[in-house]
């Protein structure tokens, strides 16, 4: 994405990169994030109003984040030779915000005209472009980024879009109706719907190994997909949710940036023969939250909670069936409904239930159970690459706990997950 005015990030390794570039996106200022051994032709290309190296080690004296900018008579970079030297991360009153301000509207002199409005429509005018009269296909996945993506295009070119939407039988409650709902009848988007859960459920049968379950489930999804797309047939265009932070995520030293390969499509084959369309590659998560409010969709598929590609599958420890699926869904769903009652659904970046491969003794009605426990997990981050363990107040654990045991069979126990990461991973499998 090329625009008028934006400033580089040139990464050294420091881990404030990301809020970095976050910070001055809020200020209106679109900014950028390269390895600091980017190509130079490609800096120029970008020509970008500032620069600022950011470095800060692991261990050893903190390092700095210097911004340089470039001379407005020659048009060249005058690295090394620093403006500003300053810990935005740890300035206090403020001062780091108001330096980085500083930097942005005195030094580099840019008017801060960075908006989601103004996004849209450029990225409609891409998307035309590229697209042209060619028909484009869409996985949907029930999650956030595909279901945004896929809006955004079908608001560029209309009916050239098909979306398909594979059921495999691992969507939290609820969702498979919703999707559905908004994209089939809402959005009036030409929509695929694959019932595929028992061809699913079928080859998971007995497996308890979460890396078998997770090459089953990315191989299927492969099989089927490929079937329906090649029904299509005459689609030139794939579209992916691919984000910024998937981009950031795959630069390899000494390689530069590199997008993940099909990340929210359950890794389909390079052989598909299909150009990529990712209208979101710019964006951080946040960031497509506000794009997919501005595009219409419904709150509960915007703020929906992140969701492994392979679903339930990994958030029932061991084997998977019927039975331990709609156990899940239910805990599950009491979970989220009480957290988005307390008002904490926009606070807690993730929260979700787990079913584990154990069963523990209880007393229900005045009779011994052996039944099976729920483990909630929900974490506070912003990028989800660290996390704390939500605060969640004891009476709105106490009422969860309650419903759950009260409301789902085969459930006789509540544990609640402290771990932060590290040392922990947010989902358990």
């Amino acid at each position: 994405m090329q625009l008028q005015e934006e400033i580089l990030i040139l990464d050294f390794g420091g881990r404030y990169s990301q809020e970095l570039a976050r910070a001055i996106r809020e200020m209106q200022v679109f900014s950028r994030i390269l390895p600091y051994n980017a190509d130079l032709a490609e800096i120029k290309k970008l020509n970008p109003a500032g620069i600022i190296l950011a470095y800060r080690p692991e261990k050893g004296p903190a390092g700095e984040n210097t911004a340089v900018t470039r001379r407005p008579d020659s048009g060249i970079f005058q690295l090394g030779i620093p403006v500003l030297e300053f810990q935005p991360e740890e300035a206090e009153g403020g001062q780091g915000e108001d330096l980085i301000r500083d930097f942005l509207f005195n030094v580099c002199q840019v008017k801060g005209s960075w908006n989601m409005e103004d996004f849209i429509k450029w990225q409609i005018e891409a998307i035309r472009e590229e697209a042209g009269s060619a028909r484009v296909i869409s996985g949907l996945s029930g999650g956030v980024d595909s279901a945004v993506a896929s809006a955004l295009v079908h608001k560029a070119i209309g009916d050239q879009l098909t979306c398909i939407f594979v059921d495999h039988g691992l969507h939290r409650k609820g969702e498979v109706e919703e999707v559905r709902r908004t994209f089939g009848q809402d959005f009036k988007i030409p929509l695929i719907y694959v019932d595929a859960r028992k061809r699913f459920l079928d080859k998971l049968a007995g497996v308890q190994d979460p890396e078998q379950k997770r090459k089953i489930i990315g191989e299927e999804f492969i099989r089927v997909f490929e079937e329906e797309a090649g029904k299509i047939g005459d689609a030139s265009f794939l579209v992916q949710g691919t984000l910024y932070s998937d981009v950031i995520e795959s630069v390899g030293e000494g390689k530069g940036v590199k997008v993940k390969s099909h990340h929210n499509v359950g890794g389909l084959p390079e052989d598909m023969d299909l150009e990529l369309i990712e209208p979101l590659r710019d964006l951080f998560k946040d960031e497509v939250r506000k794009l997919g409010e501005l595009l219409g969709l419904p709150e509960d598929i915007v703020w929906r909670q992140p969701f492994p590609g392979p679903g339930l599958a990994v958030r029932i420890i061991g084997s998977i069936d019927e039975e331990k699926l709609a156990i899940l869904r239910e805990a599950d769903a009491i979970f989220r409904e009480e957290i988005r009652k307390a008002g904490l659904n926009r606070e807690i970046w993730q929260y979700f239930a787990v079913l584990p491969d154990i069963k523990s003794v209880g007393v229900r009605d005045e009779q011994r159970t052996y039944a099976y426990p729920i483990i909630l997990r929900a974490v506070t981050s912003t990028d989800a690459m660290t996390a704390d363990w939500a605060r969640i107040p004891h009476e709105l654990l106490e009422r969860i706990s309650s419903r759950i045991i009260s409301e789902v069979e085969s459930v006789n126990r509540v544990v609640y997950d402290i771990t932060s990461k590290p040392p922990g991973t947010i989902e358990w499998e």
